[in-house]
């Protein structure tokens, strides 16, 4: 180990707070583990728009008290004394303390803090953030990541994520933070450091099931919360919307931070909703509901006319939540809005009813920031945020009132003698049937994606999946307006699209992929040629980046 890795280790060693962490750096010191500390020293974690997210333990590369308090000193001097800022967690290891630290800070520099009363979903927070007039919002929550990972976002006033250039503004006065140990801090007894009641939940109850969710109410769901925080939460909405109880996993019931049965706690994931679909077969389901674990997201599945269930991708949810909105509010100004990397179905569907729309980079920051009076937004990442003519009840992805406005809309298609799968085939005959998909590389070595990209940049391919590429964007130097990020996009003959992009929250390259297929005859057989051209455009893409 070098001199100086050790003094590294040893200054953290001096300032940390928790027993846990420091008993594990003491650990390696003893054991003069220098790859294990190069691992926590040798970087750090950097706060950005995400907020910071990473795996736990010591160092200023994990996620730990120290860090947290760090975010939260620098969070206190760009906000200043007399701020407000209200704070939410879910149930993963450290959640609940990192709250508390971050309530620590903020009081002991002269804020006021306002902590939800327990783990509650995401939506809660940024609804709370708006509903109690605050100057910013944290949530501890690393939402869909494996267990061994942590994290911390942040929300500004309007109850949207931060963007440029708050983020840059909020990591300089990080960097200006000295030892933790140094920081005054506030405590529990102090007028400043509220613990919150149920009336803010109850606030947020009201809104979301204030949302246009028609009249039907007739509808037997199976529901899984993934062993996170949505479940007594979305229970109370269906609740108070009228709806049966959901049949429940049993075995994902309740909050567990080690997730014991899935590998990855991401409805996305393959195996992730295997037993949300038995328990569908078993109890004969007309719909399937999923939320990620700070039930943010909400994942769709429904019953096939010959047995058996799929789940429906994030844009077909989005193209029916997104029609359901634009016909059940009205307003000259109404916008609509998804990202680039999502299908273009919206756009039609949009054009289709004299409704404004609008495309953003990726993440549910840039969506809240698309302008004008936003009734719905959605990525392809299961994030949806349903409004009404009152407007967006949350400016951020809302599992649990899309949920809501899915069982409306199920439960309607129902009584009308139809399924979802009906109502995605109408749009197909309307607008040609979208079909996206995409392709993940996960990667041990980030350099992998950085020399992929560059690949890609130095020799842009010509064609993709048998069709010609008519035009690619390097989105780094920005295009159509949206400000610079690292991204590729090809517009390919016969309206499909490719994009690629390095994931912002883990280490995966994502290629986001999509074709448009007439609907001449059966829907069902535009169905087909559509797989076959996603998985010709599947083989072209990974062969191109050489992952």
């Amino acid at each position: 180990m070098s001199s100086d890795l050790v003094r590294l280790a040893r200054s953290w060693l001096a300032q940390d707070p928790d027993p846990d962490t420091r008993a594990e750096l003491a650990e390696l010191l003893e054991s003069g583990d220098g790859e294990a500390l190069r691992e926590r020293f040798g970087a750090r974690l950097a706060f950005g728009t995400a907020g910071l997210r990473g795996e736990l333990g010591a160092g200023p590369n994990r996620m730990n008290r120290v860090t947290v308090m760090r975010a939260a000193a620098g969070l206190a001097r760009v906000l200043g004394p007399g701020g407000h800022v209200v704070i939410g967690y879910d149930a993963r290891h450290k959640s609940d303390a990192f709250a508390h630290d971050t309530a620590a800070v903020l009081t002991g520099a002269g804020l006021r803090a306002s902590v939800l009363p327990r783990p509650l979903p995401t939506p809660v927070l940024a609804f709370a953030v708006r509903h109690l007039g605050a100057d910013a919002g944290v949530t501890v929550t690393a939402s869909h990541n494996p267990p061994r990972d942590n994290g911390y976002k942040v929300y500004w006033g309007d109850g949207s994520q931060i963007v440029p250039p708050v983020d840059a503004e909020i990591s300089a006065a990080i960097d200006a933070v000295g030892p933790v140990s140094e920081l005054p801090l506030g405590s529990p007894d102090d007028p400043a450091w509220t613990v919150l009641d149920d009336d803010v939940l109850d606030a947020y109850l009201e809104a979301v099931t204030a949302l246009p969710l028609g009249s039907a109410r007739t509808l037997r769901v199976a529901y899984t919360p993934l062993h996170g925080v949505g479940g007594a939460t979305l229970a109370a909405a269906f609740a108070a919307a009228g709806f049966e109880a959901p049949a429940v996993v049993a075995e994902q019931a309740e909050p567990d931070p080690d997730f014991p049965t899935v590998s990855f706690p991401n409805p996305e994931e393959p195996g992730a909703m295997d037993l949300a679909l038995e328990l569908a077969e078993r109890v004969g389901a007309d719909l399937v509901l999923a939320n990620d674990p700070d039930a943010d997201r909400c994942a769709v599945g429904v019953p096939l006319p010959d047995g058996g269930y799929r789940m429906l991708t994030g844009d077909e949810v989005g193209a029916l939540l997104g029609e359901h909105v634009i016909r059940q509010t009205s307003g000259d100004d109404r916008l609509v809005a998804t990202t680039i990397v999502s299908s273009s179905l919206l756009g039609k569907i949009a054009a289709e009813h004299g409704v404004r729309y609008a495309e953003t980079l990726t993440g549910f920051k840039w969506i809240m920031k698309a302008g004008g009076e936003l009734v719905f937004g959605y990525e392809e990442a299961l994030g949806y945020s349903v409004g009404s003519d009152r407007g967006l009840p949350v400016h951020d992805k809302d599992g649990i009132g899309a949920a809501l406005t899915v069982a409306g809309l199920a439960a309607q298609a129902r009584l009308d003698g139809r399924g979802l799968l009906d109502l995605l085939d109408d749009q197909a005959r309307r607008h040609g049937l979208h079909a996206t998909a995409q392709l993940s590389f996960r990667v041990a070595d980030l350099s992998l994606i950085a020399d992929a990209m560059a690949r890609l940049r130095a020799t842009p391919p010509a064609r993709l999946g048998g069709r010609e590429v008519e035009a690619a964007d390097d989105l780094s130097a920005g295009a159509g307006g949206l400000p610079p990020t690292d991204g590729l996009r090809y517009r390919l003959s016969g309206g499909a699209r490719v994009v690629v992009r390095p994931s912002g929250t883990e280490p995966k390259l994502k290629c986001y992929l999509e074709v448009v297929v007439p609907v001449t005859g059966e829907v069902s057989a535009a169905r087909d040629r559509a797989a076959q051209d996603l998985d010709a455009l599947k083989a072209d893409l990974a062969a191109a980046l050489g992952l």
